[in-house]
């Protein structure tokens, strides 16, 4: 599920700023980025977004700018520098050398560059923590937001599906009537009226009619789209649940148009089918 949210804060001369974005995916993929000081508290921070958030391709930066104080960048030992570039200097005049890169050739040999272990005080973790759960509450409700557009789509999609199934409704009777007098119009050019065994005749009728019954999927369709929107209701993540709910509406939707024998009917059948897709492009956006 796409979502955003964006904190920042002013502690110590620096401004914090936390940002969360996520895209839609099956799975929790998280991405972290924050400065090397913070990185014994990578764990924390996984843990409450895995917790918090579920699935999405989460990403997570933490930028700290300060506008002041201490250089934290590597220190360079010129003394032993000067050592080392010395005792080359005079290698490559024995070998008579190219001396071209003593100085870089100098800078790689150890202790040269030192870097300063970066740390953050307890108070400045807690205010970036503070800042942390800001935006992820941000993020959460913009996702909350996002999710009432597409809870009142979804509700609109499974409506269009129930006007469908309302019309298939209204127009069987007249399909099963238009399906005994063609049946009847035929025999009668064929063998003609008086060479046709009524009682026979009616149990063929009866046989064929009941093959292409759609009673069942009938109920079963209107059940499995009243549990849609029960479940739209519900507090927990039940993305993956409407999923097979809409899997279930998609079977019956298949064996109506396979049953329809009817022009106007496949018409209401596809227009189902159409909302349907429609549901399921939404669903990949439902925890």
């Amino acid at each position: 599920m796409t979502g955003y949210g964006l904190a920042t804060a002013d502690y110590a001369n620096a401004k914090y700023s936390v940002e969360i974005k996520s895209l839609n995916s099956k799975f929790l993929e998280l991405n972290l980025k924050y400065p090397k000081a913070f990185s014994d508290k990578e764990l924390i921070l996984r843990n409450v977004c895995s917790k918090d958030i579920e699935r999405g391709k989460v990403s997570l930066s933490i930028t700290v700018e300060r506008s002041s104080g201490e250089v934290t960048g590597a220190t360079i030992n010129t003394a032993l520098l000067a050592h080392y570039y010395n005792q080359l200097i005079a290698v490559n005049d024995q070998l008579n050398a190219n001396s071209s890169n003593l100085l870089q050739t100098a800078l790689t040999f150890p202790e040269v560059i030192s870097y300063k272990e970066e740390s953050v005080s307890e108070d400045e973790w807690n205010q970036l923590y503070r800042i942390f759960t800001e935006a992820l509450a941000n993020f959460n409700s913009f996702r909350e937001d996002e999710g009432t557009v597409l809870k009142a789509d979804l509700e609109l999609r499974i409506k269009n599906i129930l006007s469908y199934f309302k019309s298939v409704e209204e127009l069987e009777p007249k399909r099963l009537t238009a399906i005994r007098d063609k049946f009847s119009q035929f025999l009668d050019d064929a063998v003609g009226k008086v060479n046709i065994d009524q009682n026979r005749f009616e149990q063929e009728l009866i046989y064929y009619i009941d093959k292409i019954d759609i009673t069942e999927e009938k109920t079963r369709l209107k059940s499995h789209c009243d549990y849609f929107v029960q479940t739209l209701t519900s507090k927990e993540a039940n993305g993956k649940k409407l999923g097979f709910i809409s899997q279930e509406i998609g079977r019956e939707i298949n064996t109506m148009g396979a049953k329809a024998n009817d022009a106007q009917m496949q018409q209401f059948v596809v227009g189902m089918k159409e909302e349907l897709e429609k549901i399921k492009e939404q669903l990949l956006n439902v925890l």
